[in-house]
């Protein structure tokens, strides 16, 4: 690949990772524009190269951001509180990434998918606090990829 081609890339993804930080959420296309300085349509393609290399999923028709690990941009059952902010997680394994990439205290809020009860997990000081319940992840994740989305 051009490197002109991988710079602008990695420039696009880190605006995605400083703007979900910042914002909670991952950005739109035109709020990664006006970041970035570059055209819509060129961090359009980057947003494609970078979800053909897994690095983010799209949403199928918009083909704006749905997921880039560990923050999804729609609200899921995994609430993440940190840093004064509330970010949602893809999954309960996304939820403790999230304080972990940020190096912050948590709460990750959450419900058994069994029952419907309402669940919490505290993170703090890099530590999972001591809860009753099992995380059970019911695709293998060799086959995550198969279907991000609902693995």
């Amino acid at each position: 690949m051009d490197s002109t081609i991988e710079a602008q890339d990695r420039a696009v993804r880190i605006a995605v990772y400083e703007h979900t930080v910042e914002r909670g959420v991952p950005p739109l296309a035109t709020a990664l524009a006006e970041r970035s300085g570059l055209p819509v349509g060129r961090v359009r393609e980057s947003l494609e190269r970078l979800a053909a290399a897994r690095d983010l999923v799209l949403q199928p028709e918009s083909r704006e951001i749905l997921m880039a690990a560990p923050f999804s941009a729609v609200p899921t059952a995994f609430a993440v509180r940190a840093a004064g902010r509330t970010y949602h997680a893809n999954c309960i394994w996304d939820a403790l990434g999230i304080p972990a990439m940020l190096g912050v205290d948590a709460l990750v809020e959450t419900a058994c998918a069994c029952c419907g009860e309402a669940m919490a997990a505290r993170l703090d000081a890099g530590r999972l606090a001591p809860l009753d319940g099992v995380v059970h992840f019911a695709v293998p994740a060799h086959r995550w990829w198969q279907d991000i989305v609902h693995a």
